[in-house]
């Protein structure tokens, strides 16, 4: 409390010395009976000089900062697009350097060189044609130059993926994440936002959760009333009910009995032959994102509850989790995580997927674990998990499977 107050007097005083030095100048000027537009060739000289200082110290200060907080410290690029990312990046911090300093220098050295002298009047110069079209032609260039690779490098990490991406779909929800694999088949099972219960939080459409989702809906369970349990209630007379509480019921026996419908439906028309093993097939993993050096991976996204957005810092990615909507990006990571602790200098480094949304009170906590293992790591991973039916994930041929993924690895060290 007493630092602060002397802060506060310390500002005060200041500003009456101020204040007060100012009005000394005004006295000065009027005992002399100068005019106000009569400055003394000293005090431009003064004014001029000052701004050469300020200049330099505004130079020397813009360094120290950029030589001290300018760098980030996200490591290398983890991932191929990423080291095309942080050429442009680079290339635009070069662009806006060189202006700075050749407009602010600009900006200065007149005001030095072009101080008012006696004798000497202003020359009026009103236009210059050629000079209108190198302050616009120039800009305009470098700009189209920056906003054509920009749209390149985006265009190439957004475009369709090609078959040699493997699919993974990253679910996001207040507050984690979750991976689903796509399996040997490297094809995601079907979802559908109607099929998310408690059994089934990811909504994975298959055969059994449609019947199953079908069946609360009319059966309805312990604190989730279906259709046939709300009609009972509203049926029973010998329970009082007001109006209110019975408009509501009404309206939740509507949505529920349109829902009905819609499940009914899509019973009659999924074929479960050839949808049940596409999502059977299918691997998720809550703890951890585990990711193959080398492999081109295409990221479904889509959300649960409200607006995400999955931020791969290491990797220079980030994509919106929409609920309703899923989007899209791929990446090749090219470094494992053993590769980026020797490059850091650093053991206990860790790749990280993050929110960048402010998605509600605990948004600072939504992380999800990321790790590129190499070849041989991997596989041992991947032998360690299930697949959604229950069957494990890696069965036989494992010498093939391990042959091609360090074939996949040594793609990224020719390179």
């Amino acid at each position: 409390m007493g630092n602060k107050l002397v802060i506060i007097l310390v500002i005060i005083f200041g500003v009456l010395a101020i204040a007060q030095l100012v009005r000394v100048s005004e006295l000065t000027a009027k005992a002399t009976k100068r005019k106000e537009e009569e400055i003394p060739e000293n005090e431009n000289k003064f004014n001029g000089n000052m701004m050469i200082i300020f200049m330099i110290a505004l130079y020397a200060s813009f360094i120290w900062l950029m030589l001290k907080y300018g760098y980030v410290d996200l490591g290398p690029a983890a991932s191929a697009h990423g080291q095309e990312i942080d050429w442009l990046f680079d290339l635009n911090w070069i662009i806006i350097i060189t202006v700075f300093f050749l407009t602010n220098t600009l900006l200065f050295v007149f005001a030095y060189k072009y101080q008012r002298k006696e004798g000497v009047k202003a020359f009026y110069y009103a236009h210059n044609n050629k000079l209108e079209m190198v302050w616009t032609v120039i800009p305009a260039a470098v700009l189209s130059v920056i906003i054509i690779f920009g749209l390149q490098t985006w265009n190439e990490t957004t475009a369709k993926a090609g078959s040699e991406y493997e699919d993974i779909e990253i679910f996001a929800y207040q507050f984690a994440w979750t991976a689903r694999y796509s399996g040997m088949n490297n094809q995601l099972g079907k979802f559908d936002y109607k099929l998310t219960t408690a059994e089934n939080p990811y909504g994975i459409m298959t055969k059994d959760n449609i019947e199953r989702s079908l069946a609360l809906m009319k059966v309805g369970e312990p604190g989730n009333s279906g259709v046939e349990m709300i009609e009972a209630q509203l049926n029973d007379r010998s329970v009082a009910m007001s109006s209110k509480d019975r408009k509501a019921l009404e309206t939740e026996l509507g949505r529920k009995e349109r829902m009905s419908r819609l499940l009914e439906a899509m019973s009659i028309t999924y074929d479960a032959d050839s949808l049940d093993p596409l999502a059977f097939d299918d691997v998720i993993v809550e703890d951890s994102l585990v990711l193959l050096k080398g492999q081109k991976y295409n990221f479904h996204f889509r959300s649960k509850d409200v607006i995400h957005s999955a931020y791969f810092p290491h990797f220079r990615a980030q994509m919106n989790t929409v609920p309703g909507l899923t989007t899209y990006f791929k990446f090749q990571p090219i470094y494992s995580t053993d590769d980026m602790k020797r490059k850091l200098n650093n053991p206990e480094f860790e790749y990280a997927l993050l929110c960048n949304k402010i998605c509600g009170g605990s948004h600072y906590k939504m992380k999800m674990s990321i790790k590129v293992l190499e070849p041989k790591e991997y596989l041992e991973w991947q032998k360690t998990k299930s697949t959604y039916e229950g069957t494990p994930w890696i069965t036989g041929n494992e010498d093939k499977l391990l042959e091609y993924y360090e074939s996949i690895a040594n793609r990224v060290k020719e390179n």
